[in-house]
């Protein structure tokens, strides 16, 4: 399984970015793939995470209303439309997938991750 994102990079207070996540074969079938971030000294944190049979979702207290997950199962994809960001959002933003029975899944139970992306906000 891999999975690649794409999509970060700088932007301003108050302004948006989308975040893409192309998994193998299949990497979203019965899974939750979620998207998680670590800024420099601080620990990982979970931000979204889609069942994708169902599509339900959940996202964190920090962005809840800001952030948007969602996906294209056709193409594999998952997506995180970012808006109103904040500098606290700056982040390295990785995509992870889980097949544990759990919703939404801890941090330590998703089996794959990408190598994640850079989002700054300045």
């Amino acid at each position: 399984v891999q999975l690649v994102e794409s999509g970060g990079g700088s932007v301003q207070a108050g302004g948006s970015l989308t975040l893409s996540c192309i998994g193998s074969g299949d990497t979203f079938l019965n899974s939750c793939m979620g998207w998680s971030r670590q800024a420099p000294g601080k620990e990982r944190e979970g931000v979204a995470v889609i069942y994708t049979d169902g599509g339900s979702t959940y996202y964190a207290d920090s962005v809840e209303g800001r952030f948007t997950i969602s996906q294209d199962f056709a193409q594999n994809t998952v997506y995180l439309q970012m808006d109103s960001l904040k500098p606290e959002d700056t982040a390295m933003y990785y995509c992870a997938a889980s097949y544990a029975f759990r919703f939404p899944p801890h941090l330590y139970e998703y089996n794959y991750w990408g190598q994640g992306t850079q989002v700054t906000v300045s």
